[in-house]
């Protein structure tokens, strides 16, 4: 029996659209830890806190995640048949995303006070929401085009 009759194979459509799903998807949880971490507080407080995120993400889409993005997408832009589902990511890119999810959970569980940890995860969870809709453009634009399908 040959292994590749189950791996679940997808157009390049899926492989864009599904790290958008996953980027915004893990952007909207981490920026939902912080109104959890930061409800507590008074409002000049939370804002203060959710400005200092804001202001964090800016630089960490524009100059970290879109860059990445963007080689993501040049790296599947130019498929033409179907690919594994699960081909989205690179190895390196699943290896970096275990390592962040363990710093994330030690980050979460330490002492740190959580006003000041919300402002790194407002901060990346903006960037990589704002960064996963560059996904959603191009997946919107390959549904777009004559003849597709998804």
């Amino acid at each position: 029996m040959e292994l590749s009759k189950f791996t679940p194979l997808v157009n390049k459509k899926i492989l864009i659209l599904l790290p958008g799903i996953m980027w915004c998807g893990v952007g909207v949880m981490l920026v939902s830890f912080t109104v959890s971490w930061l409800s507590p507080y008074p409002g000049k407080e939370q804002l203060f806190f959710f400005l200092a995120g804001f202001l964090a993400a800016m630089p960490i889409h524009h100059f970290g995640f879109l860059k990445i993005v963007d080689k993501n997408l040049k790296r599947l832009l130019p498929l033409t048949e179907k690919r594994c589902v699960f081909s989205f990511m690179t190895v390196k890119s699943y290896l970096i995303v275990l390592v962040m999810v363990a710093m994330g959970i030690a980050l979460r569980h330490s002492s740190l006070p959580k006003r000041y940890l919300s402002v790194l995860y407002n901060g990346i969870g903006l960037a990589l929401f704002l960064s996963g809709i560059r996904y959603f453009r191009f997946f919107f634009k390959l549904l777009s085009a004559k003849g597709s399908e998804i």
